[in-house]
């Protein structure tokens, strides 16, 4: 039966989905480090919001684990490269929570803009400073929202609303996606010294990680606020924190930390004009019902129809089309399976090419990869990872589609290179289910890629069928198929031996020995 680990808190409409469906559901939220080593080391699919962190060592230690299930849109809390390595989906739920985060976002600019923060905490003290705080409408004010996703076009549709005035910075996203009389598309510099609010919504990457230090606050108005509810780490949170009390800026209001739950000895906490929630941007009934329903499905879908929806770390989305493609992705792993059998020392490069009627190259160049790395390394292989490994290992890769003309409706041409030189095998599928090996080095076959077989090059000469059919025989092999292929003009031929059993080394080694025998390898596929 499949095991579903749940180890944070999600709504009972997930969790009905997943019973629906008959699996094992391990619902233990805010588990301890132990019970999650425990949990982790059987289970086939795995849900978390943000609270679980799946590092590499509960990677390293889940060997059923197919696929993790995020219930929202960061993924910060997992180990995306681990995951990947270990031939691990990772998929989130990008949709569910964008409204309440689009409009957290509004709430808190708001009682930022209006000091509600400052004005309850100075009610409950016994204080009415109703002359110190004195605010700002939004109305005209400018508006620069950084990325210009679902959330950041979230906040824009209620910005518009309030009748501020839209700047826009993403590198992804040109002016033509906006009408530029409601939304102008500015560099960053300009979006950051031109705002009177400023507001992240961002992913936390190498290229944004404290993106909002001492230098870029400098450049904002010195009446401008900032909001971030999207990752901790953006903003330089001790940057902020003296920007604040300097009067640099005019306030902050933070939802996210770099640090999670906020330490009491962070600058922040004693800041001048911030204001502060804990990580609550998702944090509404609808939200959590949302991506708890969404996440659920999508894993149930994956499980019983393997079909894939927001996947972060799967180079390859339309498992219906590998449905479709499946004779060929067989076919390609045999190639793999076949040339790594063939190879006499570690591999440098790997190139595909498909010709005919093959319209996508990536998916068949995986699935060679696949077969090449099959008895190369003890991680599961699949899709996610196999790219991946042939990096690690410095196997450069290619593949492409080539129109020229061929002799077969399909074709696959793979090589790999070592440092014995280049191994070429190509093969086709004729019909629907009939895979077939059609080239080997350049000698022309027709072989049914399939049991146990022996590849020989031999002198073109008579006199070596007799013999290598004799030393079989007298090894008791009992030759299914012999298929010998010449080549004009070439003073070699090359032959695919099919036979029953399997070839001991020493008889191997005294086939070998025959004067005509060039190089001869025993495969198994």
């Amino acid at each position: 039966m499949v095991k579903v680990l749940v180890s944070d808190p999600i709504a009972d409409k997930g969790i009905e989905i997943l019973e629906e469906a008959g699996f094992d559901i391990v619902y233990n939220p805010n588990p301890s480090d132990d019970e999650l080593q425990a949990l982790a080391s059987d289970t086939n699919a795995w849900i978390v919001r943000s609270g679980t962190k799946i590092t590499a060592e509960l990677l390293k230690d889940a060997r059923n684990l197919q696929v993790i299930g995020r219930a929202g849109v960061g993924v910060d809390n997992i180990d995306i490269k681990e995951a990947t390595n270990q031939g691990v989906i990772v998929m989130n739920n990008p949709d569910g929570n964008t409204i309440s985060a689009a409009e957290h976002t509004i709430a808190m600019m708001m009682a930022l803009s209006r000091n509600i923060q400052l004005g309850h905490m100075g009610i409950v003290n016994g204080e009415w400073n109703r002359s110190n705080l004195v605010g700002n409408e939004l109305k005209g004010k400018i508006l620069g929202v950084l990325g210009l996703g679902r959330i950041g076009r979230e906040v824009i549709k209620r910005a518009i609303g309030l009748e501020m005035k839209i700047m826009g910075y993403d590198p992804f996203v040109n002016q033509d996606v906006f009408d530029q009389e409601t939304v102008t598309l500015v560099d960053l510099d300009t979006l950051t010294q031109e705002s009177d609010y400023i507001t992240l919504h961002m992913p936390l990457l190498d290229s944004t990680k404290n993106l909002f230090n001492a230098e870029r606050i400098a450049a904002m108005k010195s009446s401008a606020r900032i909001i971030n509810v999207a990752r901790g780490g953006i903003i330089d949170e001790a940057d902020l924190a003296q920007a604040l009390n300097n009067d640099i800026i005019a306030g902050a209001a933070i939802d996210v930390f770099e640090s999670e739950p906020l330490d009491m000895n962070s600058p922040l906490i004693k800041a001048k004009n911030i204001l502060l929630t804990p990580h609550l941007g998702a944090s509404t009934h609808e939200a959590s019902e949302g991506v708890s329903f969404g996440i659920c499905r999508q894993i149930r879908d994956f499980i019983l129809d393997e079909k894939l929806s927001n996947p972060i770390n799967m180079p390859i989305t339309d498992m219906a089309q590998l449905k479709q493609i499946k004779p060929f992705l067989e076919l390609a792993e045999t190639l793999g399976k076949i040339e790594m059998q063939l190879a006499e020392s570690p591999v440098k490069s790997v190139s595909v090419e498909c010709f005919g009627n093959i319209e996508d190259s990536k998916p068949i160049a995986l699935s060679f990869l696949i077969g090449l790395f099959h008895d190369m390394t003890d991680n599961r292989i699949n899709f996610v990872n196999a790219g991946v490994i042939a990096e690690e290992r410095g196997i450069s890769f290619s593949h492409s589609l080539n129109t020229e003309p061929v002799s077969f409706a399909n074709l696959i041409v793979a090589h790999i290179t070592t440092d014995e030189g280049t191994i070429e095998v190509a093969g086709s599928v004729f019909g629907d289910q009939h895979p077939r090996i059609v080239d080997i080095m350049g000698y022309e076959v027709d072989v049914r890629p399939k049991g146990n077989m022996l590849f020989v090059q031999n002198k073109d000469v008579p006199g070596v069928i007799g013999k290598v059919g004799m030393l079989l025989g007298e090894g008791g092999v009992n030759i299914a198929e012999y298929l010998l292929s010449r080549t004009p003009n070439n003073d070699s031929a090359y032959s695919v031996i099919k036979f029953d059993g399997e070839i001991n080394e020493e008889l191997l080694e005294s086939l070998k020995k025959v004067d005509e025998i060039l190089t001869v390898k025993q495969l198994h596929v």
